[in-house]
């Protein structure tokens, strides 16, 4: 079986479904990258302590948002449960010496479901997600680098956040100057490969306060990273969203 790349995404929230070209573009890489057996997503909207396994059977999903439009209260996206990648899961990380837990009534929050539903918008492709343990850099990616053999079996590992992700910043009609300055930094050293940055990207990012006034959403990167190995990175994805507040570039490793 050919080796899967590892994916970072910007996963939008409700209206992204509303927005045609970024579907587009969405279902197009999709369509551009081999099928996978099975997906597993680690999301910036769940963190526990320590890595959670979600639920292995399909379960209703975690409409985890607020203020929307009815409809999208009603979305529904009945991917399979991937019980056996779970359990791959589970010796990977007990290999690794990373602490584990299971959590099978967690389904799906709009981190993984917004974005699959329209990469893969026929839900038939089994979908797990596991929790982020940690907003340690370096804790992440040795998370990525268990995960890694996943590859080579099918499993498509996708996380899901945004490089940059400042709410009150959704107001602004132009992408302000931190932003260009944190995303293309971030491209710079994902492009270069430059592991050590990354992990230090707190200190060394122009731009982090303002960028990311909390970090969950970027996070996800870094355990891309960390599965992706020496796999070359490419932008499939690029531009900013809500007047600039939050990039779309999304990362595939491979």
């Amino acid at each position: 079986m050919a080796e899967l790349p590892v994916v970072f995404l910007a996963h939008g929230a409700p209206p992204l479904l509303d927005d045609a070209g970024w579907i587009a573009e969405l279902a197009a890489w999709a369509k551009a990258m081999p099928r996978p057996r099975a997906i597993v997503v680690l999301s910036a909207h769940w963190e526990e302590r320590p890595l959670a396994i979600g639920a292995t059977r399909p379960l209703p999903l975690i409409y985890d948002f607020y203020g929307f439009p009815d409809r999208f209260y009603r979305l529904a996206y009945p991917a399979p449960g991937a019980p056996d990648v779970a359990a791959r899961i589970r010796a990977l990380l007990a290999a690794a010496r990373i602490p584990h837990v299971d959590e099978p009534e967690r389904g799906l929050d709009h981190g993984s479901y917004i974005p699959l539903m329209c990469m893969y918008p026929d839900g038939d492709i089994p979908v797990l997600q596991i929790s982020l343990p940690s907003q340690v850099p370096d804790e992440l990616f040795a998370v990525g680098r268990a995960l890694a053999a996943l590859r080579r079996e099918g499993v498509l590992v996708i996380g899901s956040g945004f490089l940059t992700h400042n709410l009150r910043a959704l107001s602004l009609r132009e992408t302000p100057g931190w932003a260009h300055d944190f995303d293309a930094w971030s491209a710079d050293v994902i492009a270069r490969h430059d592991i050590d940055a990354l992990l230090d990207y707190r200190r060394r990012a122009p731009g982090v306060d303002h960028a990311l006034p909390t970090h969950e959403h970027f996070t996800p990167v870094i355990v891309a990273a960390g599965a992706a190995g020496d796999s070359p990175p490419t932008f499939p994805i690029t531009g900013f969203w809500f007047g600039g507040a939050m990039t779309r570039r999304s990362v595939q490793f491979g």
